[in-house]
């Protein structure tokens, strides 16, 4: 790992050595950056994304975290003695920064496969009713004749587009979360 004061990353910040500073961070696990302005945080947060054109994530507890959060592509705030601003302007909110474990591995990969499921399921059922649209005009002779009345439409759309999303949004969970937190290899495997 590699640990910088704010004064050292303060000259680092600084164009002539951001190539530098970037390449050995690649290197790293993990980058600790303490003694560090807001100002800092935020522009090291926006250099890593520009440049690496990595996924960032920002955790902060206080007033001087919420431009690094705001900045980051996922900002996650810790409600604690410091105030509550770094949780206004957060994605998620956590109690404590042990919880961050169980936020990224299990509430993550839920989040990931849930949205991965959805994103099919709207293809699909789109798909199914244009294909229906269509074999519908070969029925018809291509006169432009409705195959349904308005309030089918609606209804199809309340029952398959709102129902089930809502449905599979609370009760599908694919892996239990003692089981990812176990073995977080499954969250880089559901990628």
């Amino acid at each position: 790992g590699l640990v910088i004061d704010g004064r050292t990353l303060e000259h680092v910040l600084h164009d002539s050595l951001q190539d530098i500073f970037l390449e050995l961070t690649e290197k790293c696990r993990a980058v600790v950056c303490c003694q560090a302005t807001p100002l800092q945080k935020s522009v090291l947060v926006k250099l890593v994304r520009s440049r690496l054109k990595a996924m960032t994530l920002a955790v902060g507890d206080g007033a001087n975290d919420v431009s690094m959060i705001q900045v980051a592509d996922t900002g996650v705030g810790i409600s604690g003695q410091e105030g509550m601003q770094a949780v206004m302007a957060s994605d998620f909110a956590i109690s404590q920064f042990r919880h961050l474990r169980k936020l990224l591995l299990v509430h993550g990969h839920w989040c990931y496969t849930r949205l991965t499921n959805m994103v099919l399921y709207y293809f699909y059922k789109n798909v199914a009713y244009v294909n229906l649209l269509f074999w519908y005009q070969f029925f018809c002779g291509f006169s432009g004749t409705s195959m349904t009345d308005y309030w089918i439409l609606i209804l199809f759309n309340l029952l398959f587009t709102s129902v089930p999303p809502i449905i599979y949004g609370v009760l599908d969970k694919d892996v239990s979360a003692e089981i990812l937190m176990e073995l977080p290899q499954l969250y880089k495997m559901s990628q």
